[in-house]
């Protein structure tokens, strides 16, 4: 009986020690070889991530080296807009050649001008206007095209024999306004060479600019759709260099508007210079045929 209850014990005590937690989990302890075999990936694991951290990176400079400058937008740019800067470039470059070309004319023709009059105004006879409006120092001069065209009908008005001093005077006088009217006609079409550029150049720079800022733009979104990105930094130098070409066509159009209406005042104050002389003119012609000359 003793023996017995024993045995039972030693059972009880046995069925104890494999309930005990610590011995369960003796079991399930991993060996060494398996531990470094377990931890070996994981050692391994920031090295496999570098390239998709350095893949966000080279995304957010939207494929650019460097500082973004208008040099660098302008050679990322498509072809199109490439097509479209260059356009505006070359329209801003022509508008600035013409300013001074025409600010060079206009001075010459006012200081020849000046001379002409001061020259023309001491004159006493109709041969004499003649001879000053022919002489080489003022050729090309608009205002001695005028006197020239007038006393050129007068004098021929004479050799057909009319009697420009008596019975033809008026004819003839209505004749020498004709041809003055006929060059300052041709005045004006001469004094506004280059206008219609600057006007062409005021009115549809900044529209061509926008087609292509329109069209990058819409490269930049494509290009967001075929990344699957809607990282700023990886789509604002496509929208960056789309803008450019709008910057440059206010950059063309500005200028060759201001020029325009410049050139306009100037153009519209010589007309006015024009149209007194042309007075001057008749008055003076009318004069010497009143005192026969």
């Amino acid at each position: 009986m003793q023996k017995t209850n024993i045995l039972l014990a030693l059972a009880g005590a046995a069925v104890l020690m494999a309930g005990s937690p610590a011995l369960a989990q003796a079991p399930a302890a991993t060996p060494p070889a398996a531990e470094a075999a377990a931890t070996a990936p994981a050692a391994t694991t920031p090295a496999a991530a570098t390239p998709a951290e350095e893949a966000p990176a080279e995304e957010a400079t939207g494929g650019h080296s460097g500082p973004i400058t208008p040099v660098s937008m302008f050679n990322d740019a498509t072809l199109v807009v490439k097509v479209v800067m260059i356009g505006l470039l070359l329209a801003s470059v022509f508008s600035w050649a013409l300013l001074f070309i025409k600010l060079l004319e206009y001075g010459g023709l006012n200081r020849k001008t000046d001379r002409f009059l001061e020259e023309f105004r001491a004159t006493r006879t109709i041969a004499d206007m003649r001879r000053v409006a022919t002489s080489d120092e003022y050729d090309g001069n608009p205002l001695a095209d005028m006197a020239a065209a007038a006393t050129e009908e007068v004098e021929l008005s004479r050799q057909a024999g009319l009697s420009v001093t008596g019975d033809h005077r008026d004819s003839a006088l209505f004749r020498a306004q004709s041809a003055v009217a006929a060059v300052q006609a041709g005045l004006a079409a001469r004094l506004s060479g280059g206008q219609q550029f600057l006007a062409s150049v005021g009115s549809t720079g900044p529209f061509v600019g926008l087609f292509g800022t329109v069209y990058g733009i819409m490269n930049s979104f494509i290009g967001i759709v075929e990344s699957n990105t809607t990282n700023l930094a990886a789509v604002a130098p496509g929208i960056a260099e789309a803008l450019l070409a709008t910057g440059i066509g206010l950059f063309a159009a500005i200028p060759a508007v201001v020029f325009y209406n410049y050139f306009n005042t100037r153009i519209s104050a010589y007309g006015t210079r024009s149209d007194g002389f042309a007075a001057e003119l008749l008055n003076g012609i009318s004069r010497q045929l009143d005192k026969g000359a």
